[in-house]
């Protein structure tokens, strides 16, 4: 038997989730239908353990705002992303207030973000970028402060014990979230037909647009036929995205990053710090490996991580296979991925250095953080998988820090590819595939109606209207009770 739907979504993870909850707002009548591989949703890169779980906003994360070769510092991307982000929260909120997520306790938190930085090169990196950003309406909150006393105000865990031998300096973003991005894909699926343990093991171009087979628990098969299929697998993206044969999928390669965080779960330690405080990442370091001290709430308790320590793995999946990478690579993509090895090589060696570090080399780089760290209070966890993407470019291999979304030339079928900042701008994300692959209704004046009711500011420059920024972030705040963070 096969079973036919209007959009068939492999992956129940935070991209899949919103996609499938924005069609379902859309339109009721769409049948959507989503494939899950493993028992349960949110359970790779979405698992709250498995990401940073910062709402990235760009407050924090310096791997946003590089410096240039003048000293300036370029603010493009970080106004992009913080954009991103409040469409992310206006969506949250519109279906709080819709009564679709009822507890928006549940997956998200007021907690400021903090950048840190020491050393008098990187004392005056922040401040330019302060300067920069705080002269947008988006970032007009932001804090700056190079006083001790003020420093220990706002992080004093971080302060304890720590030498004042030299310079030190820190931004601040009071209106900074926690998001447990694996709660929410859970309440954003409720009530959808999620098809959990189905791994698909066929997919091939059908009568009415695509014919994917999947293994269901007993081993038998199952066929699916849908006009739209979207590929949001994490790192199982990739093959799936292979699979299907499209010409665009021949330009993509693949770069596996693990990770691994020190978690503490000290109630006394806990208390003392509340904050998500980035600093910056090592030369040769990859973006999920910028180094951060956050507090989190995983199961609903409050928790401190610091990390991620980087790794390597031949998996892209948490839980995928050790022969990921090596069928990933085919005759097209293999000159780019060799040429990205070599045009990489700082990044190789750091990876390498990451995996054979002993316990006490990952507390020497906790105690940057925390001078006073006991190795008692923390324990070692396995973090999520990321697929950095190698794209051709110009017939050259580079290596890609970021999402990008593929999509076949008439828009049947979109895969999402890479890695953070994705989860705090799925939504964003998820209506650029909808606007590319789904032209006519996104066109139309209902879906147009619905979805400035849902995300009131899209298409809209924030940055130009600062009043209205303020309104906007006034009503998601008290949505989803973040007033007073």
């Amino acid at each position: 038997m096969t079973h036919r739907c209007d959009a068939l979504l492999v992956g129940a993870g935070i991209m899949g989730a919103t996609l499938a909850r924005l069609l379902r707002q859309l339109d009721l009548s769409l049948e959507v239908v989503v494939l899950e591989r493993l028992p349960g949703v949110a359970a790779e890169s979405s698992a709250a353990l498995n990401n940073a779980g910062t709402g990235h906003a760009a407050n924090c994360e310096l791997n946003y705002t590089l410096q240039a070769a003048d000293g300036s510092v370029p603010i493009a991307k970080a106004l992009a992303i913080n954009g991103a982000f409040e469409l992310s929260l206006q969506f949250w909120s519109a279906l709080v207030e819709q009564g679709v997520l009822q507890d928006p306790a549940a997956f998200i938190r007021g907690v400021p973000h903090l950048s840190l930085v020491w050393g008098e090169h990187n004392v005056a990196f922040l401040r330019r970028r302060w300067e920069a950003l705080n002269a947008t309406p988006q970032f007009a909150g932001m804090q700056w402060t190079g006083d001790s006393a003020q420093l220990r105000e706002w992080m004093p865990l971080v302060m304890a014990g720590r030498s004042l031998d030299q310079p030190l300096a820190a931004t601040r973003v009071a209106r900074g979230t926690d998001v447990n991005f694996g709660a929410l894909t859970g309440a954003l699926l409720e009530g959808m037909d999620v098809r959990l343990q189905h791994e698909v093991v066929g997919l091939e171009r059908g009568g009415r647009g695509w014919l994917v087979e999947a293994r269901t628990p007993s081993g038998a098969s199952q066929v699916f036929e849908a006009p739209f299929v979207f590929l949001g697998a994490g790192g199982g993206a990739l093959p799936l995205l292979q699979r299907s044969g499209i010409p665009e999928a021949r330009q993509y390669g693949a770069f596996p990053v693990s990770g691994q965080w020190l978690v503490c779960r000290n109630p006394e330690v806990i208390a003392g710090h509340n904050a998500k405080v980035y600093g910056k990442a090592a030369v040769g370091a990859p973006p999920m490996s910028v180094p951060h001290l956050d507090t989190r709430w995983i199961e609903g308790q409050r928790a401190l991580l610091f990390g991620p320590y980087a790794g390597f793995s031949t998996r892209f999946l948490k839980q995928g296979s050790l022969w990921d990478l090596g069928r990933s690579v085919k005759p097209f993509n293999l000159l780019p991925s060799l040429q990205v090895g070599s045009q990489n090589f700082d990044l190789v060696r750091y990876l390498v250095g990451q995996v054979v570090q002993s316990q006490e080399q990952r507390l020497e780089s906790l105690r940057q953080f925390l001078p006073r760290a006991r190795g008692d209070d923390w324990e070692l966890a396995v973090a999520g998988q990321r697929v950095q993407i190698i794209k051709q470019i110009d017939g050259r291999g580079t290596l890609q820090m970021g999402t990008e979304v593929v999509s076949s030339a008439d828009g049947s079928l979109s895969a999402l590819l890479g890695a953070s900042p994705g989860a705090s701008t799925s939504v964003t994300t998820m209506v650029e595939v909808l606007q590319r692959c789904w032209p006519e209704r996104f066109n139309s004046a209902a879906w147009q109606d619905k979805l400035r009711g849902l995300i009131p500011s899209w298409g809209e420059d924030l940055g130009a209207d600062p009043e209205r920024l303020r309104g906007l972030r006034k009503r998601a705040d008290a949505a989803l009770q973040l007033t007073g963070s």
